[in-house]
């Protein structure tokens, strides 16, 4: 019997119950597992024994789709989920390289060489900003390589961990959504292609309208000079100041909760080289980019198509090449701790304690996936959607677009879920009514997803960031949420702008000038805190 509470109001309780339990409670897994419990009793119309049945097939399709395998036949009706299951894997090899580094003594010597060059609090943050620009290729690999390399300088100038994982947060989705040659840009130049095809609309390539939506995209533009605000004038407001502040008083995060994920502090008396830290990384991105045109390639061949860039991008195996990647730095990892003389304690131990750093993160976005799917199967996505079609005002739609694509994005945890709802969307209400719209649109969609996604406690961006940054998810997401809201309401600005001038250039300037006040008042806040 299908249930009576799908596509309803009442799919709402579900991100409700586990975005409100995570704030109140600071307590990820209870809340995250609060959600999974809500939103099974509602798919089986609160009959228990079937929803702990719906609670199981949500935890076993987190590894395993369409079927279950019997014991180790894997030949079956089914087969791996393999995107989750490499992303997994690719913490635990991650991990695994900076237990192996930090044994080596290659951190201590890398934080030392950094010292000597980075000298400054700024410095050392506006080194995190350039390589969170400049490692664009995927969210997921650059949210935990620009923890892994910044993490021992910050921590040198004692720049708190909240503050670390909110520079990599808010580089990481804002850069890929804006950059073409990225696997979302690709996802999304995808997405727009068929849209413009299925509306006949010839004036653009896939790629162009992509372009043209660039300036448009105000969210992500603006998040990103928010971030070098915050490092240049010292915007420390809200939860984020007290971490400053423990920070300067070297507690680098929230002891009371314990250890966070993704920390590694492993003693050594090894000399260890600059090399040893950085070999290994550059390697792991080196090979990850290959791997990404290479799987790209392939993909491409068995269609037909001819290669190109762009083509490899859009057709990658982002997960798989993360994981080929990875295996790649740590075979270097790997040589170069022979010549640092590990004894086999020191391998076990460096394996033991990769895996025991990532298992927090594991844990949180295992149970992040089987909520996302059950909010998917609720259709809580569809509900928030048919919300839009009551609009009739046309000025208003990429305001309100934007708004509706950041609730969803926030409620279900995923920008990418978001576009594939609220793009084909946009395109069929700027076909009904004014085509010239669409590219407007489609950039409010784009905005309010990555906006959602940000703020989102259960989104995996946003636990990768904390990952990266080793910093407690809860202390990362609700020390980001009052820099998110600001950032969305200078988008807001912009988008009302935009639906009534028509005119990207107006839409800019308004939201540059709203978010100058906004930074001023943030100033003489964080002066007075």
């Amino acid at each position: 019997m299908e249930s009576a509470y799908i596509n309803s109001a009442w799919s709402l309780l579900v991100p409700v119950v586990a975005i409100g339990l995570a704030v109140i409670t600071r307590q990820v897994l209870l809340s995250l597992g609060a959600g999974v419990i809500v939103g099974a009793l509602l798919l089986t119309n609160f009959d228990p024994l079937a929803a702990l049945i719906h609670i199981a097939e949500a935890f076993k399709g987190v590894f395993w789709e369409d079927g279950v395998p019997n014991s180790w036949v894997f030949w079956q009706e089914g087969g791996p989920n393999t995107w989750n299951i490499y992303i997994l894997l690719f913490l635990v090899v991650l991990g695994i390289i900076t237990s192996f580094i930090s044994l080596m003594g290659g951190s201590n010597a890398f934080a030392e060489w950094a010292r000597q060059r980075v000298k400054t609090q700024q410095g050392s943050q506006l080194m995190t900003f350039c390589l969170g620009i400049f490692i664009f290729i995927d969210d997921y690999f650059n949210s935990l390589a620009v923890g892994n390399i910044s993490r021992p300088i910050t921590d040198r100038q004692q720049i708190s961990r909240a503050k670390l994982a909110y520079m990599i947060d808010s580089t990481a989705a804002p850069v890929c959504v804006l950059t073409p040659i990225s696997s979302w840009g690709a996802y999304i130049i995808a997405l727009i292609g068929g849209l413009l095809v299925a509306h006949e609309v010839t004036g653009y390539t896939a790629l162009s309208a992509f372009i043209t939506i660039v300036p448009m995209n105000l969210y992500p533009l603006f998040a990103l000079l928010m971030v070098l605000a915050v490092i240049l004038l010292k915007l420390d407001i809200g939860p984020m100041r007290q971490h400053t502040e423990n920070a300067l008083n070297g507690q680098l995060f929230s002891t009371e909760r314990g250890t966070p994920p993704g920390s590694i502090e492993l003693q050594t008396d090894r000399q260890g080289k600059v090399i040893d830290l950085v070999l290994p990384v550059v390697v792991l991105i080196a090979a990850t980019i290959y791997f990404m045109v290479s799987t790209g390639a392939d993909a491409l061949a068995k269609d037909g198509k001819p290669f190109s860039i762009l083509g490899a991008f859009e057709l990658t195996d982002v997960a798989k090449s993360l994981v080929y990647g990875g295996l790649g730095g740590l075979a270097v990892s790997v040589v170069l701790s022979v010549f640092r003389s590990l004894s086999i304690s020191d391998y076990a131990k460096g394996l033991l304690n990769g895996l025991k750093a990532m298992l927090p993160a594991i844990y949180i976005l295992v149970f992040a996936w089987m909520l996302t799917g059950i909010i998917g199967e609720l259709e809580t996505g569809k509900y928030l959607a048919g919300l839009v079609k009551d609009v009739l005002n046309l000025a208003y739609l990429p305001l309100i677009l934007f708004i509706v694509s950041g609730i969803m994005a926030f409620a279900t945890g995923t920008s990418w879920g978001t576009f594939g709802i609220m793009l084909p969307i946009a395109g069929d209400m700027a076909g009904a009514t004014e085509i010239s719209m669409m590219l407007p649109m489609f950039a409010a969609v784009l905005a309010g997803s990555v906006f959602g996604d940000h703020c989102s406690p259960i989104s995996d961006t946003t636990i990768l960031s904390s990952t990266g940054a080793s910093c407690h998810h809860i202390d990362h997401v609700v020390t980001q949420l009052p820099y998110a809201l600001v950032t969305a309401s200078v988008a807001a600005v912009g988008f009302l702008v935009l639906g009534f001038t028509d005119s990207t250039l107006m839409a800019l300037m308004s939201s540059f000038i709203v978010f100058a006040i906004a930074v001023g008042i943030m100033k003489v806040i964080s002066n007075k805190g």
